[in-house]
């Protein structure tokens, strides 16, 4: 065997980069978790202490709030964290981080659970010190938690690292200072903890109207990281939650919830979005403090950033997709334009063209946009190959072959006679067999496959010019009927006699051009969507949203699809001869509708 040479080495596309593996493998040698304890479930220090090494070499976690569907940047989240989990033996949990009880609903919880799931991804280890050998999911609530996150708050304040501080919410904003000015401590600020605890337990009793007061830690309101100024650790929000109901009038905050749970859960790589950057002094402030107060295990998790997927023509804001769908504009969280994965599913998306999109995309600490094409790519990439062929016409208009009955029809000319066609499943596996469909006088073509006058290479449809239809005959153009508008009604053909594909006779005569078609006889009708991109702008999110949609974003079709389609099953995708890669649309289906969704052309040219 040869060695490569230097051209082969350069044709080798590099692999996208990925730091974490290099942060991962390095913990990993250096023995950092070496020794780690795991109780069978998340829990405090001594919960774990009394349990088993763990048999898991990483501890990962996907932490989505249930505050909506999750979108495309969660696709990536998901693949990095479950993957990495994989790669290096270990496990992945996810968590619904359900501290706002205001924006959580369980409709998003099992949104995510099954959007996990379709990505192909799986919570399951054996590490039940109870059980062993039997697998166990690593499905959690942040609610779960509370009471722990509770009994964290009153050690704080009782070690002097807490206060209630009960400032109104513009005098906490004024005293904060800014990045050129120290920040002002708050007048409660050298209450003992005597104090501050018996206040914090009248927050957590109801006695303190919402708003009236916080817990903050104690760290330093002069630091340069303005997250470093006494942040705020709970507080009141009279609201009923999803998981606790109305057990809690407070509520801790998001950062001060998200090291403890991951503490709680053995996490060994906590790996976040760059905007948590900032946020991981704080981090580890706090997870010092309580397992310097046995609270929790040691070593504690350590946080890590990546640059989340920003992609072209694609907007992420919860917020701005919630306005969406609730005034609308889209067919709701799953419409085929959105970017979440509901609405990407629907679309045509596979799980594993999303994984290889991420995987593609790179994990790095910088930022940037990734070209929406790329996505698409990834899409042709993972469909071409298994994608099953069929022939549809979106724009159909009739095209009536004249001597039909004389070559065709028999002794008697009959001109309602078919003639058997077919053509490969897929053009690369012969194994899967064909399809079969019927050619006859009136077949259903493309709009666009005839003109009166022969345009500069065009070699379709146009008096006299001869095409074959795909997999059938070669027809000669004779002509067209337009209504009084102009609208083209009818196309006018003769057949060329002994040119059927796959017989003798088919290279007999040479044509430039090559159409498909579907017979009238037995066309399937089919609505066909054409989806475009949501967002005509390439960075959307900074003007004004209705003004950055694309209002062409949504076309629909009276098509007619061949015969082979009329049993497709939900979800199904197939590559439409030169139209790309359609879908059939589940939720239309199990309305009893035959729609298709357009999920990528045969190569990207929007906007080009």
């Amino acid at each position: 065997m040869t060695s490569p040479t230097d051209k082969d080495v350069a044709k080798t596309p590099a692999a996208p980069s990925n730091f974490l593996r290099h942060v991962i493998e390095n913990d990993l040698a250096q023995g950092a978790y070496t020794g780690r304890r795991w109780g069978g479930a998340p829990g405090d220090a001594d919960h774990h202490a009394h349990g088993m090494n763990d048999p898991a070499r990483v501890r990962l976690r996907f932490p989505p709030e249930p505050n909506g569907y999750l979108h495309i940047g969660h696709a990536k989240s998901i693949w990095l964290n479950f993957e990495l989990a994989r790669e290096y033996g270990g496990v992945c949990h996810l968590r619904f981080d359900d501290t706002n009880p205001e924006k959580e609903e369980q409709e998003y919880v099992d949104s995510i659970r099954d959007a996990v799931e379709w990505l192909g991804y799986e919570t399951y280890l054996a590490d039940r010190p109870s059980a062993p050998g039997v697998m166990q999911p690593h499905e959690y609530f942040a609610s779960d938690y509370f009471d722990f996150m509770y009994r964290a708050a009153e050690y704080l304040i009782g070690a002097g690292l807490a206060y209630v501080d009960e400032q109104s919410a513009e005098e906490v904003r004024a005293n904060r200072g800014d990045f050129g000015k120290p920040g002002t401590d708050s007048p409660y600020r050298t209450r003992t903890p005597e104090e501050n605890l018996a206040r914090f337990r009248a927050m957590r009793d109801g006695q303190l109207a919402d708003g009236a007061a916080t817990l903050r830690a104690k760290i330093d309101m002069a630091s340069p990281n303005i997250n470093m100024r006494d942040p705020a650790l709970y507080r009141i929000r009279r609201a009923t939650h999803h998981n606790t109901g109305d057990k809690w009038c407070i509520y801790p905050m998001y950062t001060y919830a998200h090291p403890i749970e991951d503490a709680l859960e053995q996490i060994t790589h906590s790996i976040c979005t760059l905007e948590f950057e900032d946020q991981r002094p704080f981090y580890d402030w706090l997870l010092d403090r309580l397992a310097e107060g046995g609270l929790i295990a040691s070593p504690h998790p350590r946080q890590y950033e990546f640059a989340r997927l920003n992609v072209t023509h694609v907007l992420t804001s919860k917020r701005k997709l919630r306005q969406l769908v609730e005034e609308k504009h889209v067919d709701g969280w799953d419409d085929p334009r959105m970017p979440t994965l509901a609405g990407l599913r629907r679309r045509g998306y596979t799980p594993e063209a999303l994984r290889l999109f991420c995987e593609r995309s790179g994990t790095t600490k910088s930022g940037g946009w990734i070209d929406y094409a790329a996505l698409e790519a990834a899409l042709r990439d993972t469909l071409d190959p298994v994608a099953p062929r069929a022939m549809a016409v979106l724009d159909p208009v009739k095209l009536v072959i004249s001597n039909w009955g004389e070559l065709m029809g028999g002794p008697d000319k009959d001109e309602s006679a078919l003639d058997d066609c077919s053509a490969p499943i897929h053009p690369h596996h012969p194994e899967l067999g064909k399809r079969a469909f019927k050619l006859g006088r009136e077949v259903w073509i493309e709009r666009t496959d005839y003109e009166d006058v022969q345009p500069k290479g065009f070699f379709r449809l146009f008096p006299g010019n001869k095409v074959r239809l795909k997999y059938g005959h070669v027809i000669e153009c004779t002509g067209a009927t337009r209504d009084a508008e102009g609208k083209l009604i009818e196309v006018q053909a003769k057949l060329v006699p002994d040119t059927k594909s796959g017989t003798p006779g088919a290279d007999a005569i040479k044509v430039k051009g090559n159409i498909t078609w579907v017979a009238v006889a037995d066309a399937v009708q089919a609505e066909v969507r054409l989806y475009e991109r949501l967002f005509s702008e390439a960075n959307p999110g900074g003007g004004e949203l209705l003004e950055e949609l694309n209002r062409h974003s949504l076309e629909v079709c009276a098509a007619y699809v061949e015969p082979s389609l009329a049993d497709a099953k939900p979800e199904a995708a197939f590559q439409f001869e030169r139209h790309g890669y359609f879908v059939l649309d589940a939720k239309a289906a199990a309305a009893g509708q035959r729609v298709f969704n357009r999920a990528a052309g045969m190569r990207d040219s929007w906007g080009k």
